[in-house]
């Protein structure tokens, strides 16, 4: 009668529990949170006494024990208090409501954290020195000691620069970290958000306090000020700000940051001390390297912290997910559907990765469900709207096709023939009349851009200094899959410039589909819409070494080489390809003098002019985008 009892007994908590659960789940954003978890704050002492601000969530639920899952976070974990709860504290709601022990840490230097910042802090070998990997291990290692009904397994998970703390914790990691999700992660800033390829984004102008001043020590307030325009006109404020000295002026006294951006216009030991690929080895966590196809801030990093990890670790378990999203979109809440700038995918996708890839891979190593994503590579089509697996990225069946720049301003897989031995096309790029990246009505103050990555580009392709070069409508369709290079044979009237490319889907003149518009959008159809696809820029100055810049000499005959991030679309049946060569992109980027400076951001208004750009056709010796398909 005893057991029978206790089985009783034991059936009602796990029905009240469960029936707890169901009543939370239904309560809105913090209430729900605060009736299925606790919340403790603690200070998580350093191996040199500094100590980190860290906020736990535990299940209130105390029947077993939980895996723990750490997010590291420069933003902050607002809001403070132990009585008040954050309305969501995991990757997902379906993780959530799962039962894991959540933490949030303020890193060193901000918020209620101890310590100076240091912006991408570079990772140092030895067990005596401190970066964010001995950081994150002290972190782990406090917290499976200490955290009452842990079962001794850690994962990590985190969004941009949180990104960046999972993949800087596989370097030198705890032997209880067990699994990473950097999500949207930066890797090297000088390839992702504030710089491409040596190129400034000005467009980032907005972040640069975020990250540009210290704290005094613990705060639970904002200690920066934002940086506010001084006119409501986002072109004019922009086109004024020459040379970029101003932007100085408008900072308030020892910003940091700003002062790092400008002292180090090349790829220095400053920077390349920050790259965190080359410390990706000996990782035994599993790895799922999550970003979005149209992210316009941190496209670079999961690409190559994937590739990094693959190549130097052959027998972890790492897989990428790349899905049709702009940053963080695949962590949405809600089931609506997804869309980038006039670009829309469907409903639900964002849910269906929740539920059918992040939460299998967590249970997987944390709680050691049988089930995980079965698959190298998990790549969406955003041209066919459709997701496919792949056992290699980019796929081992993938072949290189190569379409050259023709004088008539085709695209050919042949090099031109007869054609004038240094046929070339030009145009003159004009700093005081750049080109927009997008349509100037549809430029806003914003801390980053996002939509113009499926902007149309007819816009651009009706100036005068823009090249465009494009196929013939597709006979069948044509599937890209994987990285890009252009290959550019140039000259310069001037002795800099920059090189802009990129690769657009432009549809039929026939298309009657109409678009679910936005309120800047105003086409009544996608008829005739060139819709880009991948685009990037490089500084000339850095075309044979991002660390010695060199000048052009005028008129002389140099190759550029601008790689582009991975794709993963197919052009359809009666599309074009079509590619854009161009040498301003305004205001995504600072403007190049075209007269060659050693550092841009000292440059006077003089400097900047005009030049006439060549862009060469000739034969074998001309120029091209090669990319990766696969039939």
């Amino acid at each position: 009668m005893q057991k029978i009892s206790v089985a009783i007994s034991s059936v009602a908590l796990v029905l009240v529990c469960f029936s707890k659960l169901l009543i939370a789940q239904q309560l809105p954003g913090a209430d729900r949170i605060m009736a299925m978890y606790s919340k403790s704050e603690v200070r998580i002492p350093m191996r040199d006494g500094t100590t980190l601000f860290t906020a736990i969530y535990t299940p209130r639920d105390r029947s077993q024990n939980y895996p723990i899952m750490l997010m590291r976070t420069p933003y902050g974990c607002q809001p403070y208090g132990e009585d008040r709860y954050r309305p969501r504290i995991g990757p997902s709601s379906i993780v959530e409501d799962e039962g894991y022990i959540f933490v949030h840490q303020d890193v060193r230097g901000r918020w209620m954290s101890e310590g100076s910042f240091d912006n991408m802090r570079p990772h140092v070998l030895g067990d005596s020195q401190l970066d964010e990997s001995s950081d994150t291990f002290d972190t782990i290692d406090w917290l499976v000691k200490n955290v009452p009904a842990n079962n001794g397994r850690v994962g990590m998970w985190g969004i941009s620069y949180p990104g960046f703390y999972c993949a800087a914790a596989l370097a030198e990691q705890h032997p209880a970290l067990a699994c990473s999700s950097p999500q949207a992660p930066i890797s090297d800033f000088f390839f992702d958000d504030f710089h491409h390829h040596g190129a400034y984004l000005l467009s980032y102008l907005f972040a640069t306090n975020t990250f540009g001043y210290q704290h005094d020590g613990p705060s639970n307030w904002k200690w920066y000020s934002e940086l506010a325009p001084s006119q409501q006109d986002p072109w004019k404020f922009y086109f004024e700000l020459l040379p970029l000295r101003k932007v100085e002026k408008m900072l308030p006294e020892g910003n940091e940051f700003w002062r790092q951006l400008t002292e180090h216009p090349n790829y220095d030991s400053f920077w390349k001390s920050r790259n965190i690929l080359p410390h990706l080895r000996g990782v035994k966590a599993g790895v799922m390297t999550v970003g979005g196809l149209f992210d316009a801030e941190d496209l670079y990093g999961p690409l190559n912290i994937y590739r990094s990890l693959e190549r130097n670790n052959p027998d972890m378990f790492n897989i990428l997910v790349m899905g049709p999203w702009a940053h963080g979109d695949w962590s949405t809440r809600s089931n609506k559907n997804q869309r980038v700038g006039s670009i829309e995918f469907g409903a639900g996708i964002a849910s269906d990765y929740q539920k059918s890839v992040e939460a299998p891979f967590f249970r997987h190593f944390l709680k050691g469900s049988p089930e995980r994503p079965e698959f190298e590579a998990l790549m969406y089509d955003t041209g066919t709207h459709q997701w496919e697996k792949y056992r290699k990225w980019p796929p081992a069946n993938a072949q290189t096709l190569r379409l050259h720049f023709t004088p008539e301003k085709t695209l050919s897989p042949q090099p031109p023939t007869n054609n004038e031995p240094r046929a070339f096309l030009s145009f003159l790029s004009d700093p005081f009349d750049p080109v927009p990246y997008r349509e100037k009505e549809k430029i806003k103050f914003r801390f980053t851009p996002r939509n113009y990555m499926t902007d149309d580009q007819r816009f651009a392709s009706a100036r005068d200094d823009v090249l465009v070069f494009q196929t013939n409508p597709l006979q069948q369709p044509l599937k890209l899959t994987g990285d890009l290079l252009s290959h550019l044979r140039v000259s310069t009237s001037q002795s800099d410039a920059d090189w802009i490319v990129k690769l657009i889907d432009v549809y039929p003149d026939n298309d009657v589909t109409t678009p679910n518009l936005d309120s800047d959008q105003h086409q009544p159809s996608f008829a005739g819409y060139q819709q880009m696809v991948r685009s990037d820029v490089i500084r000339g100055r850095f075309r044979n070494s991002y660390q010695t810049p060199e000048p052009f000499t005028p008129g002389n005959i140099e190759t550029v080489e601008l790689p582009l991030q991975d794709v993963h679309h197919t052009f359809k049946t009666g599309h074009r390809i079509m590619v854009h060569v161009q040498s301003t992109w305004f205001p995504l980027i600072d403007r190049n003098p075209q007269k060659y400076v050693d550092n841009i951001f000292k440059a006077e208004k003089e400097d900047y002019v005009a030049a006439e750009h060549r862009v060469y056709c000739s034969g074998s010796d001309g120029s091209f985008i090669e990319m990766k398909i696969t039939r």
